[in-house]
């Protein structure tokens, strides 16, 4: 039998018994759409995170310190990065503060949403105010302490104006630099440079803005506010300075700078912790962590709603098994006249491929649909299946049908002419 004549019958037999065929491919349906929506939903945010990481910045050490006293340890951290100049580019303080930022009309409490609840902007708690019930789309800016390295830590280029120096640290001037969305948000398209904020009360001059890096992000890296973190005690005096950034020059030179920089604060906080409490950790590292932990993560929801492609596949089977006692006179009137067991064979399982393979296609188009839904939901993003997951989606469920039904196939080819003639 040519497989074209082969195709033709099972795709009749398969409109013969359209509400039978519908419900056999319904578990190859949930299982395809599910493995696809859970694989590919992962994988987007795995990759999403992975862009976000290298905007930020390659080769970066996140630091953790903090004297039991409450003192501050990044004057320490810094004075010694200073020295490691063969290794490191920068260094700076990554802390975030509460604060209430206004331009004009323009209020950060009031950004996010006004149930009167507090809303969790990009690491910001931001109180609401209001009540009325409209809600404000626009997102309040994440307020950071930095030094005059906080652009090379982070992987930021000035757009406008100037990014803080030496001199704005050590003179406790009061100014602040823009990332591109906070800049839209306060000031639209009118030129930021030069204009005074309120910061809880306090004036602060716009120096510059930075390049923009995410610009399709809910929750925006662009959307921050940075000051010299001298001013610390005049905006967030109760505020320790704990969390660090440093950029090391080379992937290698992280690692060795890594090493140095946990030397150096074991030496500070003492080889029991008993003066302070600190951590470092290369950005390389915790990318690797992300991977692997997006493949878990991949495999082991990927193998639950896996389960639902085994029991689809049993079903496949059994209603193979259905066809073939129902064609038994038609098996053996093809085998008395001369069809070989491999003819018979064929024809079950395209049959058997066939149905399955339609119900891989009608999988993913709802797994497609199910991943966007999931992107935007969830982080919301556009997140598209690859074209390795779809295909290789459309295979497994080809390779289902052929799986189960080898079996039905074989004893369908088994009949003897005699005894299949014989029957009802």
């Amino acid at each position: 039998m040519k497989i074209g004549q082969a195709l033709k019958m099972a795709l009749k037999s398969i409109l013969g018994n359209k509400g039978r065929s519908a419900l056999t491919m319904l578990g190859i349906i949930i299982g395809i759409a599910s493995v696809m929506t859970i694989v590919s939903t992962i994988s987007g945010m795995n990759k999403k995170s992975m862009e976000m990481m290298a905007a930020m910045g390659t080769n970066k050490i996140t630091v953790s310190a903090s004297y039991n006293n409450g003192r501050d340890a990044f004057q320490d951290l810094y004075d010694y990065c200073q020295k490691l100049s063969d290794y490191v580019d920068g260094v700076t303080p990554n802390s975030q503060f509460s604060a209430t930022v206004v331009y004009g009309a323009k209020n950060s409490a009031k950004m996010g949403g006004s149930s009167g609840m507090g809303y969790y902007g990009g690491g910001m708690m931001v109180a609401s105010e209001g009540g009325s019930g409209s809600e404000n789309t626009e997102m309040p800016p994440t307020l950071y302490f930095g030094s005059d390295q906080y652009a090379i830590c982070n992987n930021f280029k000035i757009a406008k104006g100037r990014d803080i120096t030496l001199l704005d640290i050590q003179d406790y001037k009061q100014v602040c630099v823009l990332g591109a969305r906070a800049a839209q948000t306060f000031f639209n398209y009118v030129d930021p440079v030069g204009k005074t904020m309120q910061v809880n009360g306090l004036p602060y001059t716009v120096i510059g803005v930075y390049k923009e890096k995410d610009p399709d992000s809910k929750w925006s890296m662009d959307n921050i506010i940075v000051f010299p973190y001298t001013v610390k005690r005049m905006l967030a005096p109760s505020t320790t300075l704990t969390e660090f950034s440093v950029k090391a020059k080379s992937s290698d030179a992280a690692v060795e700078a890594t090493s140095r920089i946990i030397s150096f604060l074991t030496g500070l906080m003492g080889q029991n912790r008993e003066k302070g409490y600190f951590s470092a950790q290369s950005e390389n590292q915790w990318q690797q962590s992300s991977n692997d932990y997006a493949t878990m993560m991949s495999l082991v929801m990927g193998g639950i709603a896996a389960i639902s492609l085994l029991v689809g596949g049993i079903g496949i089977m059994n209603i193979m098994l259905v066809t073939v006692t129902e064609r038994t006179r038609e098996i053996g009137i093809r085998r008395a006249i001369g069809a070989e067991r491999g003819s018979i064979v064929t024809q079950f399982l395209i049959e058997a491929a066939m149905i399955c393979g339609i119900g891989g296609i009608i999988g993913i188009a709802i797994g497609t649909l199910g991943t966007r839904i999931a992107g935007r939901l969830l982080v919301q993003m556009n997140i598209w299946p690859s074209l390795g997951i779809t295909l290789g989606a459309f295979a497994l469920s080809v390779a289902l049908g052929i799986l189960f039904g080898i079996y039905p196939a074989a004893k369908a080819s088994k009949l003897q002419p005699v005894e299949a003639l014989r029957a009802e």
